[in-house]
């Protein structure tokens, strides 16, 4: 038991809440929950996965904290860089056909497809950055 100094009221270190099945530790004035991730929660995730976990963890603060509660994070990551991936490919294939940007460039002048690749897909990752990740 822990004494509260402004009201000399004893408190219970930990306290249950039925209604949600979290346990609370009593720190100082406030009670906490004890939150623990999964062990089976550890999916792999890429590029576009951190760069969302940023987001949500700076913009979008409630999302982020709901996901880790219910222990979907690391699978709403891992689904968001596969769907990202997927999206970015597409993107710069229809990008690369609509400005010609083949094969036979590339046979031709090296130097002149891989900076318009690399252009292209500069693009492709702007416009995955404004649809997905922080839209």
């Amino acid at each position: 038991m822990k004494q509260n100094n402004k009201a000399n009221i004893d408190l219970p270190t930990t306290i249950h809440d039925a209604r949600n099945g979290l346990n609370y530790t009593l720190h100082g004035d406030y009670y906490f929950p004890d939150l623990q991730l999964s062990a089976t929660d550890k999916t792999s995730f890429g590029h576009f996965g951190r760069m969302r976990l940023n987001y949500l963890q700076e913009h979008r603060p409630g999302l982020y904290t709901r996901l880790i509660l219910s222990c979907k994070l690391y699978g709403h990551l891992a689904e968001f860089d596969q769907t990202s991936q997927q999206r970015m490919e597409q993107i710069i294939f229809w990008m690369a056909q609509a400005e010609g940007v083949d094969e036979r460039l590339k046979a031709t002048d090296q130097m002149s497809w891989v900076g318009r690749m690399n252009n292209i897909r500069q693009r492709a990752e702007e416009i995955i950055l404004a649809e997905l990740i922080y839209g």
